[in-house]
């Protein structure tokens, strides 16, 4: 297939505080062809996620930044048009695309299995990285057990929402931490919450006090700032923290916000670690049927939050970062 425009974005300048439209370049190029043992595929779904930003920015994180010049990076979703692969035709649905773009080669696609009987859109949310994050993060650092009490920040997000209804399923009192009415009635009414915060009500700390009133044993950190030293002074003895993500930080220059009470780590023997989901690729598989599983029964319950056209990807991300979006945040390149 060689007819056709690919619409990709790059990135033309570092961000310098929040990403603004002189940051990144939409650019048309030809729909590149596979060569042997590739396939191209059309692409249907483009996550955007916070962790867009950090990749902007040229600091020592856990993956190497996108260069100057270079492809947006982030996930795509989509359907195989073109193979060279023996192992994949056209009409396959597959993911493994990096690039903010609308068609795709792909060396390696991994297949999307959708004869689970489940929408794509469950594979970029639940059954995608993000509810990844939320399974390996809470069962393998977070180890919630039976009348714990959870704390979720971000409760209304991608990772967040999962996280917490598996709290649930593991029997704890889970608290979220969200912006506005609207997110808090989704995270307890639709999510199955216990409470949750409205962090824009102000008073961090006076409200997690009375929704958590026997303290706090599992903290999953989306957010730093204001919300996680609120937690951090309520954290019980040998509580957890899972360190997911910091959004409150990431437009920031200079050097990051640390929490101002640090010190309770120490006091309260709280064990903190970090989470790349990254990490946990070789054990996907078996998450996959678990999480699929819990989708079908009704157990976790998801949304998206589609903005359709990869000429509004910027404005995609510009709706995390200002608290627009409830669930998912995708950008629908096609329509499949």
């Amino acid at each position: 297939m060689s007819e056709g425009r690919n619409r990709r974005w790059v990135l033309r300048a570092r961000p310098r505080g929040e990403v603004t439209p002189d940051d990144l370049e939409l650019i048309d190029l030809p729909v590149p062809s596979p060569g042997p043992g590739q396939v191209l595929v059309r692409n249907v779904y483009l996550t955007v996620d916070p962790a867009n930003r950090i990749w902007m920015s040229d600091m020592d994180s856990y993956v190497a930044p996108v260069e100057v010049g270079e492809p947006m990076r982030g996930r795509t979703w989509g359907t195989v048009i073109e193979s060279h692969h023996p192992g994949f035709r056209p009409g396959d649905v597959v993911t493994g695309g990096l690039a903010w773009e609308e068609y795709s080669v792909l060396d390696e696609p991994q297949a999307i299995p959708m004869e689970l009987g489940l929408p794509l859109e469950a594979f970029t949310a639940p059954l995608g990285p993000t509810g990844m994050t939320a399974y390996w993060g809470l069962l393998d650092i977070g180890d919630p057990r039976p009348g714990e009490t959870l704390v979720v920040s971000a409760a209304a997000g991608a990772t967040g929402s999962v996280a917490g209804q598996i709290g649930k399923i593991r029997g704890c009192r889970v608290v979220g931490v969200a912006g506005g009415p609207e997110k808090c009635r989704f995270v307890t009414e639709e999510l199955g919450f216990d409470a949750c915060v409205d962090h824009r009500v102000g008073n961090v700390a006076e409200q997690l006090r009375e929704a958590c009133p026997d303290g706090i044993d599992v903290d999953f950190e989306n957010v730093g700032g204001e919300v996680m030293d609120a937690v951090l002074g309520l954290v019980n003895h040998h509580a957890r923290v899972v360190l997911c993500g910091m959004i409150s930080t990431y437009n920031a220059t200079g050097d990051w916000w640390s929490p101002r009470l640090f010190r309770n780590i120490l006091f309260r023997r709280v064990r903190v670690q970090g989470l790349i989901v990254s990490d946990y690729l070789p054990r996907f598989g078996e998450a996959l049927p678990v999480l699929a599983n819990w989708v079908r029964q009704g157990r976790i319950t998801y949304r998206t939050d589609v903005v359709d056209g990869i000429e509004n990807a910027p404005h995609a991300l510009r709706r995390i970062f200002e608290g627009r979006n409830i669930g998912k945040q995708l950008v629908r390149v096609s329509p499949g």
